[in-house]
């Protein structure tokens, strides 16, 4: 049987070597494809009937096959498929003759022996193999013949053959399994798994080309490709940064009018870094510089080209740029580039071939190797600039470093109206309230403001959006969510009271200070109560009269406790931490001290060593710290003279804050006045807004519409 299936194979392969058969590599088919087209277009010119590209299988196997020139031969089919074929073919074959040999109704030896003396079994069927004992059931009129085997081992087996050679009286056949039916049934698995891992291997190969090497679309750019229409961002939704602006308004220029540049001989920057604080607006910048082009936009993180493979993050950069110049005029963007952009040689390495050092040489290459004719601008965003490799930043590469800050008054008020047209705002909405009072806040935060009190105003069943609502927002995105379902001790809660009053005296009496906007003793975020301020302009630097005042503000909140509660608490570490901070930057870093001069003690904060970066002598760290110690203490004993001059004052905001748990400027300043407010307080509130309740429910019961209140105040 296996040589009839063998010489069936071997006629079955010399009829395919000069008969076309239907299987090809899909480029083989392709080609075949493209050839008849020729053919036949070909054959349809007047006068080459029979001639180049009349004739099957002839020439002119491209569309429309030049009649003029010699055709190509059209390619024939691949012969190392077929023998793939047969050789599948053969272990299909193979595997279903062996599995046959195994099947039917397996028996036991005693169940055969009965069977047969019964009659039951056609007697010359009985075949006696090496690890079984196959044979054939009679013939019923409800089925056919049906297969049964006895399973025999190796030990017992010839004992068994010879019973079953008695039983039949000679009739069985003895059939011996071949060495090479052994050797196939061991071979041919290995065989199958090499097949399968040659494939693997070839398709990789075949991948190679694409960047990688066997390691195929590893080396592809996983960048995203934008254009106007999805971005939808021009200068138009970017408010703030004027200055930013106008200094990339040039590419914009350059990308939609390049020769307009290059009639004077100049060159457009290849590069531009744009540098700012997170959330600043970097990347909305550089969305909206496509969006005003209207060019392709590249946008690739520098994360996405370091790889656990080496040599991965240097393939994606060719790959990427390769992309790029094949769709200039263009726009490639690296955010985050200080991922792959750091100095290199710097900080503690490991030895060996840094794969951030393979990836950012790669960079300086494409950048480097950029023509005029290129028309692929590359801008880059990051907010360590500093740490930046200085290859990276030299002109021919990154030109200009446009500074992107955070805004100032007038540019929160454009940002925050560029978010409201979004939202419904009520009629006493002062945005400029909340620009003055969001100093150091940035675009994003701006943002964020506006979505919370959206939220806010939502979650509570509003129309629109009001004042207190953006109040709140504010507070949120800056030190977090109240937590007014926090139940708090008596003691406790009157020792938060005192310390926030003495921050608020200290801060109204203090004329060189921010002047305050509310205190509260409702618990946000990890701050137990809080005092805010409310600056009259933009800070760009500190004076000493301001700094010196926010010092005696700090102090006010420990000094108030104390005197209250004869204890202290730990509710004054980030009061300690402030102060400190701020007494170490005069000495260190401005010059402020008179015993240590107009010198820089502060180090290099490039966060590429471990170690602090220090450079002085242990008498001169001995002197600073004195230093310190002498600013925080005449900083205490000042705010300490104050409130112990202005104690009943103290006490009346303590008390009151007890009382409304909120207090603005107005009421702080009336307090201490020695007014008293007439507003209700928080247990009114809560009093009125129960009777609200049961009035709703009575009303809800009975049918009728309820009626509010007068004086009610809202939830």
């Amino acid at each position: 049987m296996i040589e009839r299936i063998v010489n069936a194979v071997k006629n079955w392969l010399r009829r395919s070597q000069t008969t076309q058969v239907g299987f090809a590599w899909p480029g083989v088919v392709a080609n075949q494809q493209r050839g008849s087209q020729g053919r036949g277009q070909g054959g349809q010119q007047p006068g080459n009937q029979g001639g180049p590209g009349g004739g099957p299988g002839g020439q002119g196997g491209g569309p429309g096959g030049d009649k003029n020139k010699p055709g190509v031969p059209v390619p024939q089919p691949s012969r190392g498929i077929f023998g793939l074929v047969a050789v599948l073919a053969i272990v299909l074959l193979l595997v279903a003759m062996f599995s046959s040999q195994g099947r039917g109704e397996r028996i036991s030896y005693s169940e055969f022996v009965a069977q047969y003396t019964s009659g039951n079994i056609e007697p010359n069927s009985v075949i006696i193999r090496d690890t079984q004992i196959a044979a054939t059931r009679k013939a019923t009129a409800a089925s056919g013949g049906q297969q049964i085997v006895v399973p025999i081992n190796g030990v017992g087996g010839r004992w068994t053959a010879e019973q079953v050679m008695e039983l039949t009286e000679g009739k069985a056949k003895q059939q011996s399994t071949p060495v090479w039916e052994g050797m196939l049934l061991f071979l041919i698995p290995t065989l199958i798994l090499m097949l399968v891992i040659w494939w693997l291997i070839s398709r990789s190969l075949r991948s190679a080309a694409g960047g990688g090497g066997m390691l195929g679309s590893f080396g592809k750019s996983k960048h995203r490709t934008l254009n106007k229409e999805m971005t939808g961002i021009t200068f138009a939704d970017v408010a703030g940064i004027d200055e930013a602006k106008d200094e990339v308004t040039e590419i914009v220029e350059f990308l939609k009018n390049p020769k307009k540049f290059t009639k004077l001989g100049g060159r457009i920057p290849r590069g531009v870094l744009l540098v700012g604080h997170p959330g600043v607006g970097k990347t909305l910048l550089a969305k909206a510089i496509a969006g005003e082009a209207d060019v392709p936009f590249f946008s690739i993180s520098g994360s996405d080209f370091v790889e656990m493979f080496v040599g991965v993050g240097a393939s994606r950069v060719r790959d990427l740029f390769k992309q790029a110049k094949e769709s200039s005029p263009c726009i490639i963007f690296l955010d985050e580039i200080d991922a792959v952009g750091r100095k290199r040689g710097g900080g503690f390495t490991t030895g060996g071939h840094d794969e951030r050092d393979q990836t950012l040489n790669a960079i300086l290459v494409e950048m480097d190797g950029f023509q005029a004719a290129d028309g692929v601008i590359v801008i880059a965003a990051t907010n360590r600039s500093d740490v930046l490799d200085p290859a990276l930043i030299r002109p021919g590469r990154f030109d200009r470093q446009v500074t992107v800050p955070l805004p100032d008054v007038k540019g929160r008020m454009e940002i925050l109206k560029v978010h409201s047209k979004k939202v419904k705002m009520g009629p006493d909405v002062d945005l400029e309230r909340i620009a003055r009072g969001t100093p150091t806040f940035s675009g994003a935060d701006l943002a964020a403001i506006i979505n919370e009190a959206a939220i806010g105003a939502t979650m509570t069943d509003k129309d629109f959006i009001e004042q207190v609502d953006l109040e709140e927002a504010r507070d949120k995105v800056k030190f977090g969510r109240a937590k007014k379902s926090r139940v708090r001790e008596k003691e406790e809660n009157k020792l938060v009271a005192y310390h926030e009053a003495g921050h608020a005296v200290v801060q109204a009496l203090m004329k060189d200070a921010d002047p305050l906007h509310k205190v509260t003793i409702i618990p946000r975020g990890d701050f137990g109560g809080a005092t805010f301020s409310l600056p009259e302009k933009d800070r760009y630097g500190y004076g000493l009269k301001w700094i010196r005042a926010t010092m005696r503000v700090t102090c006010g909140g420990r000094i108030a406790e104390e005197k209250a509660m004869n204890d202290v608490s730990s509710g004054a570490s980030g009061d300690i931490m402030q102060v400190t901070s701020l007494a170490k930057a005069m000495i260190e870093e401005w010059g402020m001290s008179a015993k240590l001069g107009f010198v820089r003690y502060a180090g290099v904060d490039n966060r590429e060593m471990f170690l602090p970066d220090k450079q002085y002598s242990e008498d001169t760290q001995r002197m600073i710290d004195e230093e310190v110690k002498r600013l925080v203490d005449e900083a205490y004993r000042d705010a300490e003279e104050i409130l112990v001059s202005n104690w009943e004052k103290v006490v009346a905001v303590a008390e009151a804050l007890l009382k409304y748990e909120t207090l603005s400027s107005d009421d702080v300043h009336r307090l201490m006045r020695g007014e008293i407010l007439t507003k209700p307080s928080v247990a009114d509130m809560l009093v009125r807004q129960a009777a609200a309740a049961r009035e709703a429910a009575k009303a809800k019961d009975e049918g009728g519409t309820p009626e509010i209140p007068p004086g009610a105040v809202p939830a």
